[in-house]
């Protein structure tokens, strides 16, 4: 009953041409039978998996199954247990039941080696919030198979998290409004959500999005291996994180899912190179739909759904939209890799490159000339756990208030968090004693400037904002420790050997010089998104920030007097899918996104290619007239680019009670 896998392809037929039945918004592209080249293609797809771990040996699948029948089995004794407290009779409460469900890749049936489970606890009516995180919590610590148990009460989702067995889990809780909750019990029914409180109707979200997106799709171990595909290459391509403006495991299920319905019959390497098809041409913001809406998001009431840049909408109710994190610099990023992706894939299918070609990671730090360095350190290995997580949600905010400078055209943040490498201790940060602090991590930020004479770029705001945020609110949640501390810093691409390992560098220059070839010959958002790509058309820089909690809906209304762009709208090509049905959200200039025309931006990538660009030369360091903060700048072929403020360092004082700041100039030179 918790298991991922299912034996029946429910929502449209398990096998090939089996049946009339249309799925999703429009009726499907194509319904050819797969070919035998097709066939062979996905057989060599699915061996090119392999030396990645995406699939699991059986016998570590038992041992999640294991695992969650221990919990189940946990789950009911507490629910016993707290009810008898409240005097319950006996007898009644061993009937109240209580569940665990799972979703995410672990129920899609997509979980690689080694995964983390997404679970939910529903418990009946008569269970408080308050019961599970405090005797259930105590209950989880208890066991000998848990260690690392901690309650995330404050999150917009709130959350237990614990390694059971060696599995880490995550898990949810929602009460009903039941008396009991039986085993075989469906979380489907929408009546459910009735009398609930938001906290348990998020909690249930996450499973009952995952069943209907199941339930959508015709053919669920076609979709399972072209969703294990696309998966790897977006962690391989660096676009796979829901917080930092990428999107997360839900959203490429879903695209994966509407690519399904679209070609009902196809294979899985036919479902990936068609997934790359359509959503290389596709014209955001126009919405992803798997099933009509039910108006929970409409843009044409809601104001703020205007705003968001590549929606895809959750099938389940209360539908929303699982990308609302998406920026513009994010937005271009991934599109760029759409087409890459289209072109890889085009020669893969006529037999000029193999599979292995789609997964090979590209060069990040040999693609830009300039970097923002944020340094986040600790004292300890677990406060460094919830000090990284906190500010790896606020990263998105830097990079809208990075975007709303007029200066820059791209703020490109590589998901992947960096330790610092022993070698370049020197360049960690210190703490009260003056030694370096014990846990350090790294996150990158690529900068793509406006090419101008003279350009001076002043970033002292845009930091302030991001470390006054983290600070603010790890007060506000009680996070914030002596010993925490955050600084951003301006770095040149000659000085990234200071903070990561000579030999990523040297792997990265290998790759570079044969990936820039592609870089520049992949055009930012395909032809009928070169008026999306352009750096004046963003809407978030117009919008609020919100809650870094939030993880399935935006928690603020976009800046007044934003305005639209009606003539992005017009400059987009028609040859789109879903266009028929899903026109009414985008018929008018008000789902255009930004307040500006919309220009074609060069492709990122372009300023990192050495053979194209001058060398970085004469370097300075110039000062704010506000702040004493480092800066740099560097001669190229933009201009001269001067960054202003670009290190500023938030350090806790007094027992964690106020905040310092503090310039470290030492890092701004060379050139």
């Amino acid at each position: 009953m918790w298991n991922s896998e299912r034996s029946q392809s429910n929502g449209g037929g398990g096998g090939s041409g089996s049946g009339p039945k249309t799925l999703g918004m429009t009726s499907a592209i194509s319904t050819a039978e797969p070919k035998p080249e097709d066939i062979q293609k996905t057989k060599e797809l699915e061996k090119s998996l392999e030396p990645y771990n995406v699939f699991e040996a059986e016998e570590e699948l038992n041992h999640r199954m294991e695992i969650l029948a221990k919990l189940n089995t946990l789950v009911k004794q507490w629910v016993r247990d707290v009810s008898v407290a409240k005097n319950m009779p006996e007898a009644m409460a061993e009937k109240l039941g209580g569940k665990i469900y799972t979703f995410g890749s672990y129920r899609l049936g997509v979980h690689h080696k080694g995964a983390d489970i997404d679970a939910l606890c529903v418990a009946p009516r008569n269970i408080e919030r308050a019961d599970y995180f405090g005797s259930f919590f105590e209950l989880l610590k208890q066991q000998p198979e848990v260690t690392e148990c901690r309650a995330v009460e404050e999150a917009f989702v709130p959350v237990i998290k614990m390694n059971f067995d060696g599995i880490e889990i995550d898990l949810l809780f929602a009460r009903l409004a039941l008396k009991e909750i039986p085993d075989n019990f469906d979380l489907r029914d929408d009546m459910l959500l009735k009398n609930l409180d938001q906290k348990s109707v998020r909690s249930l979200n996450g499973c009952r999005v995952t069943d209907e997106i199941l339930r959508l799709v015709p053919n669920i171990d076609n979709f399972r291996l072209a969703l294990r595909t696309i998966k790897l290459w977006a962690k391989r391509h660096g676009i796979y994180s829901n917080s930092l403006g990428y999107f997360g495991g839900v959203s490429w299920a879903m695209l994966v899912a509407r690519t399904c319905q679209l070609y009902p019959n196809a294979v899985a390497a036919t479902l990936v190179h068609k997934f790359f098809l359509v959503f290389s041409r596709w014209k955001w913001p126009q919405p992803v739909l798997l099933k009509q809406p039910d108006n929970v998001w409409d843009p044409r009431v809601n104001v703020q759904d205007r705003f968001h840049l590549m929606p895809i909408i959750t099938p389940a109710y209360p539908q929303q939209n699982s990308t609302f994190n998406v920026s513009s610099s994010t937005r271009k990023v991934m599109l760029m890799e759409f087409n890459r992706g289209m072109q890889i894939t085009d020669d893969i299918m006529m037999g000029k490159q193999l599979w292995e070609k789609l997964f090979e990671a590209p060069s990040f730090f040999y693609r830009y000339r300039h970097f923002i360095v944020l340094l986040v350190s600790s004292s300890n290995a677990d406060d460094h756990l919830e000090w990284c997580g906190l500010v790896e949600s606020k990263i998105r905010y830097l990079i809208q208030n990075l975007e709303r400078n007029q200066h820059i055209n791209l703020a490109h943040v590589n998901p992947k968090c960096y330790e610092q490498h022993e070698q370049n201790s020197g360049t960690t940060l210190s703490g009260a004693d003056g030694k370096p602090t014990a846990f350090c991590s790294l996150w990158f930020i690529g900068l793509e400037f406006e090419r101008s004479e003279n350009l001076n770029v002043d970033l002292t705001e845009s930091i302030q904002n991001f470390t006054d945020s983290v600070h603010k609110h790890a007060v506000h949640i009680k996070l914030l420790k002596d010993g925490m501390k955050i600084e951003a810093r301006h770095v040149r691409r000659k000085q990234l050997a200071q903070y990561l390992d000579p030999n990523l560098l040297k792997r990265e220059r290998k790759i570079s010089d044969s990936y820039t070839q592609s870089s520049s010959s992949a055009t930012v958002g395909g032809g009928n998104n070169s008026s999306a790509s352009s750096p004046a058309d963003s809407g978030s820089r117009k919008r609020k920030s919100t809650d870094f909690t939030s993880s399935t809906t935006p928690t603020s209304s976009p800046a007044p007097g934003t305005g639209s762009n009606g003539s992005a709208n017009k400059k987009r090509r028609n040859d789109s899918f879903d266009g028929a049905s899903n026109s009414s959200y985008c018929s008018n200039s008000s789902m255009a996104i930004g307040g500006q025309a919309a220009t074609t931006a060069d492709a990122p990538g372009t300023e990192a290619d050495d053979t194209t660009t001058k060398a970085v030369a004469n370097a300075d360091v110039a000062s704010s007239s506000s702040t004493p903060l480092a800066s740099g700048s560097a001669n190229g072929e933009e201009g001269d680019v001067r960054i202003l403020g670009s290190t500023r360092e938030s350090r806790v004082v007094g027992g964690g009670r106020g905040i310092m700041y503090s310039g470290n100039g030492g890092d701004s030179g060379g050139g």
